[in-house]
């Protein structure tokens, strides 16, 4: 499988949902969510209950992601998450991606996990 992170690149046919849609998924346990952003992105801010893997780590984790439920993709906003969508997709998965990523995320009110504290000096 690759996934390629090209930001001209356009997914061929990953379906996407709505931020709202997949907090609703979320907490019903219905998704496998994954944040495919680096790791600064994720530092400053996260879905709770989200898997966290990189973009590039993507082809040697998949084994450890799940193909007996939904899968869905985010990133900050959603270029990179619709690509690798499109990839688990066209190899047998369920995937998704999140319509507009995080800053959709975030736009519609939705809550992310804070950054983790700094540890005073």
């Amino acid at each position: 499988m690759a996934v390629e992170s090209d930001p001209d690149q356009q997914p061929d046919s990953a379906s996407s949902l709505e931020p709202r849609r997949v907090a609703e998924m979320r907490r019903a346990g219905e998704i496998e969510l994954i944040d495919i952003r680096q790791q600064d992105e994720w530092d400053e801010g996260h879905i709770s209950g989200a898997v966290h893997i990189l973009l590039e780590q993507l082809p040697s984790r998949a084994d450890s992601i799940p193909r007996d439920r939904p899968v869905v993709f985010h990133c900050r906003s959603g270029n990179r998450s619709a690509m690798a969508a499109d990839a688990f997709r066209h190899d047998g998965y369920d995937a998704y991606n999140m319509a507009g990523g995080v800053q959709a995320w975030e736009n519609a009110g939705l809550p992310l996990e804070p950054a983790a504290e700094l540890s005073e000096r």
